[in-house]
């Protein structure tokens, strides 16, 4: 909330700055188009200038950044979570040789009841009142793994590992 209300003040401020001085280059350009101005100082302010707003704009966001990815580190069991084309692979970490492979169930196999797309034949389940730290990445192409009971939806993509908790 605080980095979006600073980049915010700093966009206005730059748009400000920027109408300012295009009204200037407008109102100069018709009044003074017979004479030749060099102006190295404010090329070199026009160079500097939005190298430092995006430095401004980096430093907040770096350092939540490296906020957010301490926050993963302290969980008591971690479970990675591998998307392939028709199944999802877990494997516990914490527990050595403990990991299964979970296919979605077809229309046939679903009970009365049982959520469309969602129901799985071999789910995970995980202790309750310990911080659990989910790696989900996919070995092939894009998914989408989801808890619906707690609200977490995340996308699964090859080469990048994503990480809650």
């Amino acid at each position: 909330s605080l980095v979006h209300n600073f980049n915010c003040s700093l966009l206005f401020g730059v748009l400000s700055f920027v109408s300012v001085m295009f009204g200037y280059l407008l109102f100069s350009n018709f009044y003074f188009k017979s004479k030749k101005i060099e102006y190295q100082f404010g090329e070199l302010l026009c160079s500097i200038f939005p190298t430092l707003i995006l430095v401004a704009q980096m430093v907040p966001s770096l350092s939540l950044l490296y906020y957010y990815g301490l926050m993963n580190l302290d969980s008591n069991l971690t479970v990675k979570v591998t998307g392939h084309q028709w199944y999802w692979s877990y494997e516990f970490s914490d527990i050595p040789g403990l990991e299964f492979d979970s296919y979605m169930k077809s229309v046939d196999q679903l009970e009365l009841g049982e959520p469309r797309l969602l129901e799985v034949d071999n789910r995970c389940v995980v202790p309750c009142d310990i911080n659990v730290r989910f790696c989900i990445t996919s070995g092939d192409v894009i998914h989408s793994w989801a808890l619906p009971s707690m609200s977490i939806k995340l996308d699964a993509m090859s080469g990048i590992l994503s990480t809650v908790s």
